[in-house]
């Protein structure tokens, strides 16, 4: 997840550097527009399991998945904006075979409806958010050894928990596309939650995102 995550951000940086040398010589307005913007992102999800995390460190490999939702950008103040979203998040991890958790190569996969609130700071074309999220599991499966089984979210032995809540944080960059208003957006989500009942479980998730309305 490490190196995803060094690899993910230094093209983002590509991306920052690109967009702003090729509209520097553009006007952006000093007061932010609302804006409902569908989006669909690429996630980067691993998993952290406590005291254990340590332990498992060379075991641990990031699952792939997708986001897709709606943001509301509202304006507050010339240079900050309240930004709620809903979406549909596909989270995980993997863990190698022979490792102390499981012995066998497994996947956990989560399968969750996410509202974040945040708040945004424009700094011209650039922005910085931060804020809470909540989420609920509604799904979710386990891959053991090439078998793959529902999980179960009863508090029981094995079981894991429907709800979840977290920090999201990062920052984006506003350009256009052929007219259109566009939007990426790098977001690293913490998550605060131990959703395992049996053991410690804590998501952990990078988004690359891109929002395209009308201007």
């Amino acid at each position: 997840m490490k190196k995803s995550v060094q690899t993910i951000l230094a093209i983002g940086m590509i991306f920052f550097y690109t967009f702003s040398f090729g509209q520097s010589k553009s006007t952006v307005p000093e007061v932010q527009k609302t804006y409902l913007d569908f989006f669909i992102s690429a996630v980067g999800t691993d998993l952290n399991y406590g005291e254990s995390n340590k332990a498992l460190k060379y075991f641990k490999k990031s699952a792939q998945g997708i986001q897709i939702g709606l943001s509301l950008q509202t304006t507050i103040a010339p240079h900050f904006s309240l930004v709620p979203e809903l979406s549909f998040i596909m989270r995980g991890g993997k863990l190698k075979a022979n490792n102390p958790l499981t012995q066998d190569e497994s996947t956990l996969r989560f399968y969750t409806m996410e509202i974040p609130v945040l708040a945004r700071l424009h700094l011209g074309k650039f922005h910085l958010n931060a804020g809470p999220s909540l989420g609920y599991n509604f799904y979710g499966t386990q891959k053991l050894d090439g078998s793959t089984t529902d999980l179960s979210f009863d508090n029981e032995s094995g079981g894991f928990k429907r709800f979840d809540a977290g920090l999201q944080m990062g920052g984006g960059l506003t350009f256009k596309i052929k007219q259109k208003r566009a939007v990426l957006d790098i977001r690293y989500c913490y998550g605060l939650t131990n959703v395992s009942y049996e053991k410690e479980v804590y998501n952990r998730s990078l988004l690359i995102r891109l929002h395209v309305s009308k201007k």
